[in-house]
Parts: C-alpha cells; sequence; structure tokens
C-alpha cells in the first residue's frame, strides 16, 4: 500500500515538471516572439533636415517683474491703535506718521523721567561744588554723577519710547496692506504686522538664462524690456546680478533692474520679457531643433533616419539658440533628424516616416 502511494506521489510530480516545464518554453517563445514583431514592426516618425543657416545671436527670456524694496511693517513695541493715517493704496514717503498709539501711559513716564533727570543734575551740581571746598568725599561725587548718567540714559529711552507712539515710515513705497484699524493691539513680540509697504520707482526682472547665452552677459549692460500688458512700450533695464553657480535646471538665474515710469505703470508681479541683444548680428552654422536629442540637450544623442532605419548618433551640441541648437561635429547638412517618436526606438528600428 505505502509502495503505492510513492509510485503515486512520484508520478505527480513528474507530471507537474513536465507541465512547469512546458509552460516556461511557451512564455520564452512568446517573449522571443514579441522581439521579432518589435524589431519587425515600423515606428512612425517625424524628421526634420539638418541644415546651415543664418542664425541670430539675439535671444529673449521671460521672468516676473519684483520691486527693487518691500517690506512688512511691525510694531516695534505694545499698545492701542488711537488713529491710522494710512489706507491701503496710500503712496508714502520715508519719516511719514502712519499710526498713533495711545501715549497718556508713555506721557507720563517721560514726564518722570524729565523731572528725576532735572534732579539729578542740580545735585550733580550741588556735590561738584561742595567737593571744592572739601563738603563731600570723591565717592560721593562719583555716585551723583553716576546717578545723573542713569537719569539721562532713562530720560533717553523715555522720549524714544514718546515717539514710538507715533509710527512712521521707514521706507517710501505704496501701502500695499493694512493689517490694523482704530482700536488694534499691538504687541512687540510677536511683533504685530501693520502694513505691507511696497517701492516700485525701481524694479528687477528675475530671468534664467542658459550657460551659452550667460557666457555673453556682464555686469552693467543695457537690456530692452517690455511687459506683456504694454506690448508697445519698451523699458531699460540694467543687468545688476549674474548668477556664479547654475541652479538644479542647470539655468543661470539673471537679475535685471528696471526704472518705473513716471506713471508706475509696472507692477510687481506682471510678466515681461528681456530682448538680450548680440554684438554679432548673425552668424552661418549647422543647427537642428532642440526636440531632436534624445532626453535632453546635453545627452548629445540624436536619431537620424537612413533608409528608413533608425540610427543613433552621438553628436557634439553647441549654443542653445531659442527652439534650434548649434551641432559642432557629428551630423552633415541634409541628414534627416527624427523630431519625434524618439521614446519609442531604439538603434535599429524600422521606421515610417509621417508627411
Amino acid at each position: 500500500m505505502k509502495k503505492n502511494i510513492i509510485i503515486a506521489i512520484v508520478i505527480i510530480g513528474c507530471l507537474g515538471l513536465i507541465a512547469f516545464t512546458l509552460m516556461n518554453n511557451k512564455k520564452e517563445n512568446e517573449a522571443k516572439t514579441d522581439i521579432v514583431a518589435q524589431k519587425n514592426a515600423s515606428v512612425t516618425v517625424k524628421i526634420d533636415p539638418v541644415k546651415t543657416e543664418e542664425i541670430s545671436l539675439d535671444f529673449s527670456v521671460n521672468g516676473n517683474f519684483e520691486p527693487m524694496q518691500e517690506l512688512t511693517f511691525s510694531a516695534e513695541k505694545s499698545g492701542k491703535v488711537i488713529s491710522v493715517l494710512a489706507k491701503e493704496g496710500d503712496y508714502v514717503t520715508v519719516g511719514q506718521t502712519l499710526v498713533i498709539v495711545r501715549s497718556d501711559v508713555v506721557d507720563v513716564n517721560a514726564q518722570t523721567a524729565k523731572a528725576t533727570y532735572e534732579n539729578a543734575k542740580t545735585d550733580y551740581a550741588r556735590y561738584e561744588n561742595a567737593f571744592k571746598t572739601g563738603g563731600v568725599t570723591k565717592q560721593q561725587l562719583d555716585q551723583a554723577k553716576l546717578a545723573l548718567t542713569n537719569a539721562g540714559a532713562n530720560l533717553k529711552q523715555a522720549n524714544i519710547n514718546v515717539g514710538d507712539t507715533r509710527v512712521k515710515a521707514p521706507i517710501k513705497g505704496f501701502i500695499n496692506k493694512r493689517y490694523i484699524e482704530p482700536g488694534s493691539i499691538l504687541t512687540g513680540m510677536p511683533a504685530s504686522a501693520m502694513f505691507d509697504i511696497v517701492n516700485v520707482s525701481k524694479l528687477k526682472l528675475k530671468v534664467t538664462v542658459n550657460e551659452s547665452q550667460v557666457a555673453s552677459l556682464k555686469l552693467g549692460n543695457t537690456v530692452n524690456i517690455t511687459a506683456s500688458v504694454y506690448p508697445d512700450v519698451t523699458f531699460s533695464g540694467k543687468i545688476t546680478f549674474i548668477a556664479t553657480k547654475a541652479d538644479s535646471s542647470l539655468s543661470f538665474p539673471v537679475e535685471i533692474e528696471i526704472a518705473n515710469n513716471s506713471n508706475n505703470d509696472l507692477k510687481a508681479g506682471m510678466y515681461g520679457t528681456a530682448k538680450f541683444a548680440s554684438k554679432q548680428q548673425k552668424q552661418s552654422m549647422m543647427t537642428v531643433p532642440r526636440n531632436a536629442f534624445v532626453g535632453s540637450v546635453s545627452s548629445n544623442q540624436i536619431f537620424v533616419a537612413e533608409n528608413g532605419i533608425a540610427k543613433l548618433k552621438t553628436i557634439v551640441a553647441g549654443r542653445i539658440l531659442g527652439d534650434k541648437v548649434e551641432i559642432i561635429s557629428g551630423l552633415s547638412d541634409g541628414e534627416s533628424v527624427i523630431v519625434t517618436g524618439q521614446i519609442n526606438l531604439q538603434d535599429g528600428n524600422k521606421v515610417e516616416i509621417l508627411k
């Protein structure tokens, strides 16, 4: 009986092994068939010819206008707001009073500090005269002088506190937002925000350029600027900052300072375009469309179509010129580079050209 059970188990095991082997062979054959089918299938692509042409080295980049100076103006001292003298949209100048804070307690403290100072000054004068005649010791005179110094410091601080009850604008600009109303309670820790002040008499346009473009830029260069809402108006800008290190996208941040017009038409946050002019107006060079590259321009790989076959070529790319890229070597005039469909391609695939 036991012998029959063992024989049955062996038979079942052999059958299972045979079934597994057959399934595995089937999968391998299907995979090979898929590979063959893939190799024989044509990939539909678009092509563009390599050509040498006169290219303008001028270029334009876009960015957003930012204020040269902006500030969230916060309270330095605690107190109750009695009066607010500026509203949103008002233009304020440096030193202009914006807020009046309750001052009765502060005024009393200042009067007390002044009286204490005057008393200390009188005492010091009396001790000084007495010291000359030997009426007081040098130590007593020094203590009177220290009391006068402390009283003077307290008076100075008290006068500062009085001045702080009339809160003044630290910069010029427009009140972009007001956070307080009469009756608001200000705190010094944490500081209560009172106003957002934005100075747009000068703005900066922040843009990014690639490595071939940044090489031609210098601090102080003049740049023509246009705003999307004023396409027919040209503003003059000056390069004030060029990054010495590329960002994570391998682009170099550049800042351009622009003087606003008398009407302050340019607003922070508007969309602007910087037009960089090259000293050399045009140059003859071999180019291909930027989207011909596999992955990105830095890959230096391009597929060309030759007799219905995709061939992967390693080239040397030069400057990026808008939607075109300069080719230093690796291609010849007239070759057909593949500009769409590369994601489905491998070297040697058949291609069907989409007209």
